[in-house]
């Protein structure tokens, strides 16, 4: 058997811990939006990833009621629709000013982070990560060149969900030569295929993937990747 891999993080100051679209939206307490299983279970492990970073980043989802993307009944989920922003059909979710739209309880108020992005705001664009407000990954949320300004090396990464949101926003950091983690306990998936497929992607590409925040701790409280990657 070949020797545990281990990821030292000299510096916490040269981390920052990234709550991706952590919204009600995505949680049982919105079935008629985008419920994901388990989702008020991060809260925990995304509040554990901040204390091992000197910046803690946010994003929400902030979509129009409008959405040339809403799903109807004769356009079901995931059926594909056109625009350059655009690629498939969800139901309405994260409209500002509905409960949806807020963060899950026990997170911090958006005012209360380092840095906040909302996207998805004009009707006809729904990016999925949160550094890009367009698909094609030339019009920035400005969350790349924040870190990079305040010298951040690695990004810890939560949030919901798995394989859409949280997994675009890891490949856009880690595209920008970023060493990003990804906690699977502070993100949940929205279903178990594509999420698989999520992590197999992401760690291809050379995310370091831990079971929870308490792998990057030792017993001397030192930042450091101990928990196998899986």
């Amino acid at each position: 058997m070949l020797p545990r891999k281990k990821l030292v993080i000299d510096y916490r100051e040269q981390v920052a811990s990234f709550d991706v679209d952590a919204q009600n939206c995505f949680s049982p307490f919105c079935p008629d939006e985008l419920p994901v299983s388990d989702a008020p279970l991060i809260v925990p492990e995304l509040n554990a990833n901040a204390l091992l970073a000197s910046l803690r980043l946010g994003s929400k989802d902030a979509h129009s009621p409008d959405a040339v993307w809403i799903a109807t009944a004769d356009a079901p989920m995931l059926s594909p629709v056109e625009g350059d922003n655009v690629d498939v059909r969800w139901p309405k979710h994260a409209v500002p000013g509905t409960f949806g739209f807020e963060l899950l309880a026990g997170l911090p108020k958006p005012t209360q982070y380092d840095y906040f992005v909302w996207k998805g705001i004009e009707p006809d664009m729904h990016p999925y990560g949160a550094c890009y407000h367009d698909h094609a990954g030339h019009l920035s949320t400005g969350a790349i060149e924040f870190l990079k300004k305040q010298a951040i090396t690695t990004v810890i990464v939560g949030g919901l969900a798995t394989d859409y949101c949280v997994k675009i926003t890891v490949l856009d950091l880690l595209g920008a030569d970023f060493k990003v983690i990804l906690n699977r306990a502070a993100c949940r998936g929205i279903t178990e295929e594509t999420t698989r497929l999520a992590l197999e992607e992401m760690q291809g590409k050379g995310a370091k993937i831990i079971k929870n925040a308490a792998c990057l701790v030792n017993k001397e409280r030192t930042v450091v990747l101990l928990g196998d990657i899986a």
